[in-house]
């Protein structure tokens, strides 16, 4: 599968993009065959309608693809992502304007539109590949466009074929390919080196838990990348019911978001120096699993009591946040699917997110906006501190009541790193519950393209 642009130089078919508001017009304009055929093919510039113009010889010459009215346009991004299904196989150049809608992120619609997860079987695709529109920079959408396939791609696979060891295998790909450094802390050198929750939620498992580490670039503020990867969560000894089990293979959407990102920064070598911390570990049931009620060391000191072995993520980012501040980099950034508060608060399309400072949740709202990856702004709430402070621990990973889940999660987060730091985190879903245009049901990214165009600002690239 290539997310690509078709050639500058390959011959292609014009395609219009009209709306329902300048269809009447738009017809008008076209001979009066065109008009004919429109009128016998019932297209009249609704969401998603496609038609394709025959020449004098019967050969498609031309297509016209409809993106709706204000409404449709507004209730979906990528609108013209639709058409690349619908339309036959060959190359097509944007004829005329856009209907309005901004060529960059109608033309990343497009090449995300051509993703399919083929790891079991072949999948269809259309074939239809689309020319960069004028003003486009073709290069860096396609960068993009990668980074969220490997994302995809990462998180759609089973847990038995993407456990510790497989995301490993992947992250380390990723590092080779661009050049960078990594090294791994595996199985029982976690409690050797300090890393007692990453362990203690990992040694359950058959597959052992590690702390994956990637380093790249030589000068530049520094950046790094926290991703929450749980490859499977049963809950632990707090087992999840079946039907909750159903989607726990996404529970490992956090790393793969960061790895998506670290994709993007690297391939377009921006000028900063990134680090990728993944605590990569299976929630699984055993004679050594941890136990509600358990009190666990963690590597900054904070003593932690378990009243939920399902609220496992917090622990093993905990862990490798408190590596990533013991050299503070310029910006920290956490991803995670880490509660279903948030999914409550916002649903599966909105990712929340936190920041230590207002002028950095203001660069990522303004890099969602841009770079079409909706986010939204959660408060690190002071007066609800008290909630993850039980009786006979420093914190507690699972505060009774249900308040406030998404919040008290991300208050016991900021809890290691330091108060200067400039952190933001992340609460994702990472998942598609039913397809929409440019994305498929399934795994998604969440998050990234909204951090990489707010990176410039954050960092003074």
């Amino acid at each position: 599968m290539s997310l690509k642009f078709s050639q500058e130089d390959a011959a292609s078919r014009p395609l219009f993009v009209v709306s329902s508001e300048e269809f009447a017009d738009w017809s008008a304009s076209q001979p009066a065959a065109v008009q004919t055929w429109l009128t016998e093919t019932g297209f009249n510039g609704g969401f998603g309608q496609v038609a394709t113009l025959p020449g004098a010889d019967g050969v498609v010459s031309a297509a016209v693809a409809g993106v709706g009215g204000a409404q449709d346009r507004a209730r979906h991004r990528f609108a013209l992502a639709q058409a690349q299904a619908r339309l036959p196989k060959g190359d097509y150049h944007i004829e005329g304007g856009m209907a309005g809608l901004d060529p960059a992120e109608q033309a990343l619609g497009w090449l995300l539109a051509q993703y399919r997860f083929e790891r079991y079987k072949p999948a269809r695709d259309s074939g239809a590949r689309l020319k960069a529109p004028k003003g486009v920079n073709a290069a860096r959408t396609e960068t993009i466009a990668a980074g969220e396939a490997l994302t995809r791609d990462l998180i759609n696979t089973p847990a038995a074929d993407m456990g510790p060891g497989d995301l490993e295998d992947a992250a380390r790909a990723l590092a080779k390919s661009h050049g960078a450094k990594m090294s791994v802390i595996r199985g029982e050198d976690l409690l050797a080196q300090n890393f007692p929750m990453i362990h203690a939620v990992g040694r359950a498992a058959a597959r052992e838990p590690r702390l994956i580490d990637i380093t790249w670039g030589g000068s530049g503020p520094a950046l790094t990348l926290v991703g929450k990867g749980v490859c499977f969560d049963t809950g632990g000894l707090n087992l999840k019911p079946g039907a909750s089990m159903g989607l726990m293979k996404k529970d490992m959407g956090g790393a793969a978001a960061v790895l998506g990102l670290a994709h993007m920064i690297m391939a377009l070598a921006l000028p900063l120096r990134l680090r990728v911390l993944i605590p990569a570990v299976e929630n699984a049931v055993s004679g050594g699993a941890f136990r509600p009620g358990d009190v666990l060391a963690s590597r900054k000191g904070l003593s932690v009591e378990i009243n939920n072995t399902d609220a496992e993520g917090r622990l093993v980012l905990a862990d490798a946040l408190a590596l990533a501040d013991e050299t503070p980099p310029d910006l920290m950034i956490s991803m995670a699917t880490l509660t279903g508060a948030a999914r409550v608060a916002v649903g599966p399309d909105l990712a929340p997110f936190y920041a230590s400072e207002p002028g950095l949740a203001d660069a990522i709202r303004a890099g969602g906006r841009a770079a079409a990856d909706p986010v939204w702004e959660m408060p690190f709430h002071a007066p609800y501190e008290p909630m993850i402070e039980p009786a006979i621990a420093d914190l507690d990973n699972a505060p009774k009541g249900g308040f406030a889940g998404s919040i008290t999660a991300a208050l016991f987060l900021k809890r290691f790193v330091s108060d200067s730091a400039q952190y933001a985190h992340f609460d994702i879903y990472g998942w598609q519950p039913k397809p929409a245009p440019a994305r498929p049901l399934g795994g998604v990214g969440q998050g990234a393209r909204a951090v990489l165009e707010a990176l410039p600002q954050l960092l003074d690239l």
